[in-house]
């Protein structure tokens, strides 16, 4: 019996632990390996052929990247998982591979930067017609459809506005028309939120975040049906190189060992940070999917597990008292990214999305005085202390 077929906590758990068969190693090894010897022309040219018959350039396959894309894919209930270098390589790939001039993507409105950037600036270039709107307004993704719709692609909770779309919904669109649906499950991980279950075809990762966990190792990651990852193996990854290092692919595995236990903490703590700074009254608002206040908090409890560690909110006085907010902090730190140990602060429209255009992010809710705060794995009560002397100054 294969660890992948047991529960997700063991696949978690337990990953990488039946690959040595050398020294029987209880942990994955590294493979730091270019290329691969063949035993004869014919097995050179079977490998080269295809990933699928074995290794033969670490570009396109190596047995440490292999590794994570199966648990990836286990996690996710997903045929067949891909990592790659970061998460924009993850998309771009996707898109680039999936797409072509003529074709017709419908994304959401409110992504992490350089998704925008890719749906709304680079793929027009190369002929490629987008539609950018609002997923929460699941009329308008209906009547955005068009013949050739090739791909619906969306985040939730989305960055940095925390906003929750209805997943299955989306799904059954794409279905209707022939789409490929695509979501970003960055923030929820497969331990909270599970598409492939409510329908979408390919689930991207950026494995920086709450798979890794510990701040030190850049990734990204496709899953999905194994007829649409190998094109984008064997099309994209091999002609675009956005190939994951198998060393960081070490550090995914590891932290994908703690990552139930790392969810559950970091939602708990995001809750009681998010119920403190909505008592607050120096706070004009706070959006976080566990809140009875948030917009979509009904979708919210139906899609997800727990409610994860990721929220934003707005300080009462604008951009000034949101900047004296942040250079206040103590124990928090002022940082982008998110799903380390450490509690990070930043402020999207400088930050992470500036270079969104300032329309585009205040129509999509990212507006200047919003903070978005990703918890760590520090004690709520001291979290909650230093955001606390923090408002005090505001």
């Amino acid at each position: 019996m294969s660890i992948y077929d047991f529960s997700s906590e063991t696949i978690a758990a337990r990953n990488g632990t039946e690959v040595d068969n050398a020294y029987k190693s209880m942990g994955i090894p590294i493979y730091m390996t270019n290329n691969y010897l063949f035993d004869d022309v014919q097995q050179g040219a079977d490998f080269c052929y295809s990933a699928d018959n074995g290794h033969c350039y670490t570009r396109i396959s190596n047995p440490t990247n292999d590794e994570l894309g199966k648990a990836l894919a286990a996690l996710e209930g997903a045929e067949y998982g891909i990592p790659f270098s970061t998460g924009v390589a993850a998309i771009s790939t996707l898109a680039l591979t999936l797409l072509k001039a003529g074709d017709h993507v419908i994304c959401d409105d409110t992504t992490y930067s350089a998704t925008a950037y890719i749906f709304r600036t680079l793929l027009p270039k190369f002929g490629v017609e987008s539609a950018i709107l609002n997923f929460a307004d699941y009329d308008a993704v209906e009547k955005a459809v068009k013949p050739n719709t090739k791909l619906i692609y969306f985040e939730t909770p989305c960055n940095p506005t925390m906003k929750v779309i209805d997943i299955a919904r989306i799904a059954r669109i794409a279905k209707s028309c022939g789409a490929v649906s695509a979501m970003d499950n960055t923030f929820a991980t497969p331990f909270i939120t599970k598409p492939i279950e409510l329908g979408v075809d390919v689930v991207m990762h950026s494995t920086t975040k709450f798979i890794c966990g510990h701040g030190d190792a850049m990734g990204g990651a496709l899953v999905g049906p194994k007829k649409i990852m190998e094109l984008i193996r064997e099309d994209g990854l091999k002609n675009l190189g956005g190939t994951a290092s198998p060393f960081n692919s070490f550090l995914m595995l590891r932290g994908l060992k703690t990552l139930e236990i790392r969810m559950d903490r970091l939602s708990a703590t995001a809750g009681q940070v998010a119920e403190f700074l909505e008592k607050h009254p120096k706070v004009e608002r706070v959006l976080y999917p566990g809140l009875p206040s948030h917009p979509q908090y009904e979708i919210a409890k139906k899609q997800m597990k727990k409610f994860g560690g990721l929220l934003t909110f707005e300080v009462k006085g604008g951009v000034k008292a949101g900047v004296t907010l942040m250079n206040s902090i103590r124990l928090c730190a002022l940082a982008v990214s998110l799903g380390e140990a450490n509690t990070l602060l930043q402020h999207p429209a400088s930050m992470t999305h500036w270079y969104v255009p300032k329309e585009a992010r205040e129509a999509s809710g990212i507006t200047d005085g919003l903070v978005r705060m990703a918890v760590g794995l520090e004690n709520p009560g001291e979290i909650i202390a230093d955001l606390k002397q923090a408002l005090e100054k505001c």
